[in-house]
């Protein structure tokens, strides 16, 4: 049985990642690409789907584990009546093909140590044909081989690799499993220790490009480390998460395949991005957008695929049983092709940041941005499924305007402040129509609140955006109605929920519900600030810090019954969250964002 979400670190080469658990266990591993069928998959499943343990003979959960310094090697030690021993797990940096390296290193007495590895490739589904030669490990199935090399003596058995061996103090003994392609030459051996050095040193090097110089610096540097490990080098996109189908609420069907690209989460990403010194990867995930969203207009996609991908068929595995039973488990994402309206608005808002930013232009660009502003101008009006992919009747969401009204907005600055090209005038007229259209629609006077959609009676933790954008000052009345909105009906034990998935008749068209989402959380924290509310403000932030786990990390949700991390992790809304927050709260943000936000329309 899988351990608990909170209970996994990663592990990754900015090509895919590995979880490890408390117990020594990878039981999350796809391979060769975050989006590829995972080859360990007990983390869905059971054992039968696929792990490799390496820990002390007499088992158990480990005494302590912490990250080398600002990189993902993972150290992990156990504490045992025979001493104790470490367990040093890396990704080195791709090169030929993928490695894992594992290093069990004695630290005091004598510790029985044991490794049982089971592939499984196709999520579990596939047994490889295994066979060892000239003292190598290999494993073929179809597409996929896998070498496994170490000095411990290797036997089959229960259909699993296995071995038995004992560390003594000062030991190091190396064990390291190598992909590729089962088609292509078998791969050159890597060395472990050297591996190690190299892995350490492009991390080194990485967060020597760290510039930020606000509170929480520690938590905001592993926040940043994780976003580089969830990203793919060789194209520059973020996916949302390392895994799919974690659930949203344990046990129930909210079970989603988060390994992909959003949009939604272009603007956030390229501030966290900007606003600590990493240039060069908001300048490479502005591109990776920019490549993904060309073609048509109207052909736009909330998500793409890693490389740019526009198809990403939603199936079921189902010979996997789901985390703790939670079931269906999904791959592929059936809201790429949903109408979310926000997204027109997100890109055109993220570019401009980039713009604004000074990270350079891309050849045609602009006129990329000129033929989304008319999809826009024709289909602001239409009613859409929301950021939160609502997979219920299409409504007017009023972030969804909000956001439309965002991306004219861009234009026009790019128009007024850059000197490019563009109707101004008929882009101001549209940008003043649909602000009147929200505060006419989408405004409750007699709550004092914007809602969720036009109608409706619940709100959204997505309206905590709206002086984000520049859409109303901070210090507007429906503004701070809002907040206070949200704090009232979404609020729960110190959290915030998404949206109420009971209100307006069930908006979302799913059964079950869900954990508070943490990114909204974050987005209160910043609300609350926005408003003068910086004490409160720093509380609720701080609250959040205590969620991570010992390795810094965060799921997409928090059950507050239950005390436990749900759905996807690591998340990178949730990190890109915690380090926007810190920025407003330590006031690197705040200042440029509030100025912008009281200059805009009332």
């Amino acid at each position: 049985m899988a351990l608990r979400i909170e209970d996994y670190g990663m592990l990754g080469d900015l090509q895919t990642a590995a979880l490890v658990g408390k117990d020594g266990s990878i039981d999350w591993l796809c391979l060769p690409r975050f989006d590829s069928p995972a080859c360990f998959a007990a983390l869905l499943g059971d054992d039968a789907a696929g792990f490799w343990r390496i820990a002390p003979a007499s088992g158990g959960m480990c005494t302590r584990r912490r990250y080398r310094g600002d990189t993902l090697i993972l150290e992990t030690e156990w504490e045992t009546p025979d001493g104790t021993v470490r367990l040093i797990d890396a990704m080195p940096p791709r090169g030929e093909a993928a490695d894992v390296v594992r290093v069990v290193e004695g630290v005091s007495g004598r510790v029985p140590m044991r490794t049982t590895l089971r592939l499984r490739f196709d999520y579990g589904r596939i047994v490889p044909w295994v066979r060892h030669l000239d003292g190598q490990f290999e494993a073929v199935a179809g597409p996929d081989a896998a070498w496994l090399k170490t000095p411990v003596p290797l036997e089959g058995r229960d259909m699993s690799t296995f071995a038995e061996f004992t560390v003594a103090e000062g030991d190091r003994v190396p064990f390291v499993l190598t992909y590729k392609p089962s088609h292509e030459p078998r791969p050159r051996h890597v060395d472990p220790e050297q591996a190690l050095r190299d892995t350490k040193a492009f991390w080194a090097e990485w967060t020597g490009r760290f510039r930020y110089d606000g509170r929480w610096e520690d938590a905001v540097r592993r926040s940043l480390i994780t976003l580089k490990g969830l990203t793919y080098k060789p194209t520059g996109g973020i996916v949302a998460a390392a895994t799919t189908s974690l659930p949203e609420q344990l046990g129930g069907p909210r079970n989603w395949d988060y390994r992909f690209c959003w949009l939604r989460d272009a603007t956030f990403t390229l501030q966290a991005l900007l606003g600590t010194g990493f240039v060069d990867e908001a300048r490479d995930w502005r591109d990776w957008l920019l490549r993904a969203v060309a073609g048509d207009p109207a052909d736009l996609q909330i998500m793409y695929g890693i490389d740019g991908t526009r198809r990403l068929p939603e199936y079921t595995l189902d010979w996997l049983g789901g985390y703790e039973g939670s079931s269906p488990v999904r791959v592929g994402n059936a809201a790429s092709g949903q109408f979310q309206l926000d997204t027109w608005g997100e890109v055109l808002h993220g570019l401009h940041l980039g713009r604004e930013a000074g990270i350079g232009t891309v050849q045609n660009a602009w006129d990329v941005q000129k033929a989304l502003l008319d999809f826009l101008e024709g289909h602001w009006d239409d009613p859409d499924n929301s950021l939160w992919e609502v997979r219920g009747e299409r409504r007017h969401f009023v972030h969804s305007k909000v956001l439309a009204w965002a991306g004219v907005d861009a234009a026009v600055r790019g128009v007024e402040k850059h000197g490019l090209d563009g109707p101004a005038d008929r882009w101001r007229e549209l940008r003043d129509r649909i602000h009147a259209d929200v505060c006419e629609n989408g405004y409750d006077g007699g709550r004092g609140t914007f809602t969720q959609f036009y109608g409706s009676r619940g709100v959204d933790a997505a309206l905590l955006l709206i002086p984000q954008t520049g859409f109303l000052p901070w210090g507007d009345p429906r503004v701070v109605g809002t907040v206070d909105a949200v704090e009232r009906e979404l609020f729960r034990d110190g959290f915030v929920l998404r949206y109420d998935t009971q209100a307006d008749g069930g908006v979302d068209g799913l059964p079950g519900s869900e954990g508070a989402f943490l990114a909204c959380t974050f987005w209160f924290a910043d609300a609350l600030a926005g408003i003068g509310r910086r004490e409160q403000a720093t509380e609720v932030f701080e609250r959040l810090l205590g969620l991570r786990n010992d390795l810094g990390l965060l799921s997409e949700e928090y059950d507050t019954a239950t005390g436990r991390h749900v759905g996807n992790t690591p998340q990178a809304y949730s990190h890109v969250g915690l380090v926007n927050t810190a920025r407003h709260l330590s006031g690197t943000a705040a200042a440029a964002q509030t100025s912008r936000a009281a200059g805009a329309a009332g």
